[in-house]
């Protein structure tokens, strides 16, 4: 059987390189959520400026069912 001595070097030093690589690739992780986060509310926000309207068929009897999505925001009047 191998003995697992702490005190053994090349182990500590594998283990620090696993920890900091551990480390690494989560804080690669926490960008990227970040980046997706900040598109996402970006994408959201000009979505909901404006009045939208989605139109799907029926699947079964082919009418158009209309969802409206609004928003809080008053649109502008063209003068």
């Amino acid at each position: 059987m191998v003995s697992r001595d702490k005190t053994d070097p090349i182990t500590q030093v594998d283990h620090d390189l696993g920890v900091e690589q551990v480390v690494r690739r989560l804080d690669m992780l926490d960008e990227r959520l970040d980046n997706m986060d900040t598109v996402i509310t970006s994408l959201v926000e000009r979505v909901m400026g404006r009045p939208l309207i989605i139109e799907i068929p029926c699947p079964k009897c082919g009418q158009i069912i209309q969802v409206n999505v609004t928003s809080g925001i008053r649109l502008k009047g063209k003068e």
